[in-house]
């Protein structure tokens, strides 16, 4: 801490994908109550969306931030007039890349893309949830194109608070990543890099660092007290995606994540014990 008392790091763990399934629900809401989770963000499409809102509602401390879906095989808010979004199963693309291809040769219309995003805040406003910040499913809010838009939307709903996605490209706090992901990881700090401008020019505000990328849906217990050891001063995101059964979660999502030893990292006695020691301040986005 400095000399008027304030923390030097502040530190904010983020859950994602609240709502899609009642053991990622469950795993948020332990590692909120026992750990240091301090803030998740819903997905309005999600299957268990409601479930979601009622964990929010008993748990007034957990910030909640808006997950704006556009990919992921999950099914979009609005019912019809959105299918240049959807495949022919009705639901998003599950990757990326299938989705920026379509967006970038011009076959996704923008009016259809606009009136999905809305549709997804306002459910989450409806629900009773305040948000405190916007995010998306494999961030596809800091796109070139989408981020202009998005970044309009948060100032006409009033949500003043973005993720960056803008982790170090020379971090890797241990982690050995493929090249596959450390393109992935790059190019996407790249494209977060241009929203930041715009997003600063908006007025709106995001954590100074980011962690979580290159080892998403592989954090665990060493991998986060080399990120808490290394923390750089100011505010830092670190984004997480904690679950219940590995096994069980494994089953409904291919994406190889270890939902329980990303929860495991954040309910450990030893990391609580290194965040304090290192004078480090567990925040939601609310107090950004």
């Amino acid at each position: 801490t400095d000399i008027t008392g304030e923390f030097m790091k502040k530190l904010i763990i983020n859950a994602d994908d609240f709502g899609l399934h009642p053991l990622i629900n469950k795993g948020i809401i332990e590692g909120h109550q026992k750990g240091m989770i301090t803030s998740t963000s819903i997905m309005p499409g999600a299957p268990y969306f409601k479930e979601a809102a009622n964990l929010a509602a008993q748990n007034p401390e957990l910030g909640i931030g808006i997950h704006l879906t556009l990919v992921g095989g999950v099914a979009p808010v609005l019912k019809k007039g959105v299918n240049s979004l959807l495949t022919s199963q009705g639901v998003f693309a599950e990757d990326y890349t299938v989705f920026a291809k379509k967006w970038y040769t011009g076959s996704i219309k923008r009016s259809e893309l606009e009136q999905e995003l809305r549709s997804q805040i306002e459910k989450v406003l409806e629900s009773g949830i305040k948000p405190t910040h916007i995010d998306s499913h494999q961030h596809m809010h800091v796109l070139p194109g989408i981020a202009g838009m998005v970044i309009r939307l948060c100032r006409e709903y009033g949500i003043r608070k973005i993720r960056m996605p803008e982790e170090s490209i020379f971090w890797t706090g241990g982690f050995s990543a493929g090249a596959g992901r450390k393109i992935g990881r790059d190019g996407l700090s790249f494209c977060s890099a241009l929203a930041k401008s715009k997003a600063k020019k908006a007025g709106l505000i995001y954590p100074q660092h980011f962690f979580g990328m290159l080892a998403g849906g592989n954090l665990n217990e060493l991998l986060v007290k080399n990120i808490l050891l290394g923390l750089p001063d100011g505010t830092s995101e670190i984004m997480t995606h904690p679950g219940t059964d590995n096994v069980l979660l494994a089953q409904n999502f291919k994406w190889g994540y270890h939902w329980h030893d990303e929860l495991n990292a954040f309910l450990s006695e030893s990391n609580k014990n290194i965040a304090r020691e290192q004078g480090i301040e567990l925040i939601n986005f609310g107090r950004l």
